[in-house]
């Protein structure tokens, strides 16, 4: 059974920063697989952030690009993401998500492509 446990939310002031972590039981792909940062504030659509593939290939949404960085470590088997000089409008329930292939750059962000998903962890950002 695949897990997905996320941890490293909180509140934080603007211009602060976050470090959130997904931890990955029972990892079901060798190769060929994309894992991402997800994200959904209240009355809107969830979104994804930040995605990286298993070739190490990574894609970030604009409203996040410069500021956060995802990365995975193969070993420990968890995806984390660095989250620098956030902002009011990051607050959000945040997400992991992993899904079996490699998707097409215009759809790499596409929540719905992705298979197995952990609770979340809440970010708030104060002024």
């Amino acid at each position: 059974e695949v897990q997905l446990v996320e941890s490293g939310g909180g509140s934080v002031q603007a211009g602060g920063s976050l470090r959130l972590s997904c931890a990955v039981f029972g990892f079901p792909y060798s190769n060929n697989y994309m894992m991402g940062w997800f994200r959904q504030a209240p009355g809107k659509e969830r979104e994804g952030i930040a995605v990286i593939d298993s070739d190490g290939s990574t894609s970030y949404a604009d409203s996040v690009k410069g500021r956060f960085t995802i990365s995975r470590d193969n070993a420990k088997d968890t995806l984390d993401l660095q989250m620098n000089t956030l902002k009011p409008e990051d607050t959000a329930m945040y997400y992991c998500a992993t899904k079996a292939g490699l998707t097409d750059t215009a759809y790499r962000l596409a929540y719905k492509k992705y298979d197995y998903w952990g609770l979340g962890t809440q970010v708030t950002v104060s002024l």
